[in-house]
């Protein structure tokens, strides 16, 4: 029935108000992605910056490293130290089965080559150890000294005296061949010279093995060390 202010005219039912939706901040949709936390944001733009910058910086060192390291090896050009055994003399070798001692008596010249122009090296303490299969029977220390560029340098070292030993058969076998394989290490501490600058010291060790005749069974023959950093 129509309504009586309505002049007679009806309208159909009323029309309910829509209700109210409520959007809570950081759930659903909306926003595209947009960083609500601007904390959060801040921190991960300045670790990414300071992650770019510290790779930067490292290859930056590594690239400035790398020249200045070529630079030094075109205006060095270093080569190798060479050593060698250019003579040796052994007049006494006797082993006593008695007491398991050895009774020796080896003379050994040493040729140092420094071939490098603009390099000098110093010689801080050297020792030198005789060696027969692996035992060490004798230990002698040069004095230090310094090798300037492009020199070389000789060394005599002289093993003298007795020790004690247990050798084999091998002993035997290399009298009666009158010649004896004989080893020599040489322990090292060492230091380059660059005009005004020197390295720190290095321990580098000389390993050389001998075949050394006993006096009048043959001639020594220049031997090569070999060089072990």
């Amino acid at each position: 029935m129509p309504e009586p202010h309505l002049n007679g005219a009806y309208y159909g039912p009323s029309i309910p108000p829509p209700s109210k939706t409520y959007h809570r901040p950081g759930h659903g949709g909306g926003g595209g992605g947009c960083c609500c936390n601007p904390f959060t944001c801040c921190c991960s733009c300045i670790f990414n910056c300071i992650c770019t910058c510290i790779f930067q910086i490292l290859c930056t060192l590594l690239v400035i490293i790398a020249v200045v390291g070529f630079i030094c090896w075109l205006v060095l050009r270093p080569n190798k130290v060479n050593f060698h055994i250019s003579d040796a003399s052994l007049t006494q070798f006797d082993f006593s089965t008695r007491n398991n001692t050895l009774y020796y008596d080896l003379h050994l010249n040493i040729s140092i080559r420094n071939p490098n122009k603009r390099i000098g090296i110093y010689y801080d303490s050297i020792e030198a150890r005789a060696m027969y299969h692996g035992q060490n029977f004798s230990i002698v220390k040069p004095d230090p000294f310094y090798q300037g560029h492009k020199n070389t340098t000789d060394l005599n070292l002289v093993f003298t005296g007795q020790d004690s030993v247990q050798l084999g058969s091998e002993y035997n076998v290399e009298k009666d061949s009158g010649v004896y394989q004989i080893g020599l290490r040489l322990y090292m501490r060492i230091r380059f010279k660059f005009g005004w600058i020197k390295t720190k010291k290095i321990k580098p060790m000389i390993m050389c093995d001998l075949k050394v005749p006993f006096k009048g069974n043959g001639t020594f023959e220049r031997t090569q060390c070999n060089l072990d950093w």
